[in-house]
């Protein structure tokens, strides 16, 4: 007969993952992807190295539970402040979310966003582009039906706000000294891409939803 695992053992397991899961969050946010090993983690959960290995068999396996948790988090936020309001208010609210929450822990974001990984986590994180792409699409979609924005495929502008939105973010977070303006700048853009005249009041958004990436 196959041993079953009890329900006080699973939670006290996941209890266990979700900690090293915690303390490589910590270590890729003090050193980025090339200070992550399992022994650093180890360390920082106050585990022995045999322990995380038993949880995750790789570092690659790690850093994607990292991904998944970190950035289904972020997905959330962003979609939450992009849940009302005209298409320009949703639109502003999810690009100050995304990238304002971003700037706000930017070593981690680096490593979640662009820093180069391997194949395993690139997959991860093109499905979480693609979910962040869906917030905007909504928004982009409603806002042309009712007229607020002008004739456009909906799923392209939103592919498209996601990609540069990631590539502008690029300097800032590797540079924190340019995060400064960057997130109305990034606003502007946005809502200027998708057909509308930018004026102040679009400049500045709803307040930011939740937490950020640094309380992960």
């Amino acid at each position: 007969m196959a041993y079953r695992r009890t329900p006080a053992v699973q939670a006290r397991l996941d209890a266990q993952a979700g900690l090293i899961v915690q303390a490589a969050t910590k270590v890729l946010s003090r050193g980025g992807y090339a200070a992550l090993s399992m022994a650093a983690v180890a360390a920082e959960a106050g585990v022995a190295t045999g322990t995380v290995y038993k949880n995750f068999a790789s570092k690659t396996d790690l850093i994607s539970a990292v991904f998944r948790k970190v950035v289904a988090g972020e997905v959330a936020a962003v979609a939450e402040a992009g849940a009302d309001g005209t298409a320009v208010e949703r639109v502003t609210a999810a690009v100050e979310t995304f990238a304002g929450r971003a700037l706000k822990n930017p070593k981690l974001a680096y490593v979640l966003l662009v820093e180069p990984v391997d194949t395993v986590v690139d997959s991860e994180r093109l499905t979480f582009r693609l979910a962040f792409a869906e917030v905007f699409e909504s928004a982009v979609a409603d806002g042309v039906s009712r007229g607020e924005l002008p004739p456009q495929d909906s799923k392209l502008s939103a592919a498209a706000l996601v990609g540069a939105l990631g590539e502008v973010l690029v300097g800032p977070l590797a540079d924190a000294s340019q995060g400064e303006s960057v997130v109305p700048e990034l606003i502007a853009f946005a809502v200027r891409a998708l057909g509308v005249r930018a004026h102040p009041g679009v400049l500045r958004a709803r307040p930011e939803q939740g937490v950020s990436y640094a309380d992960t």
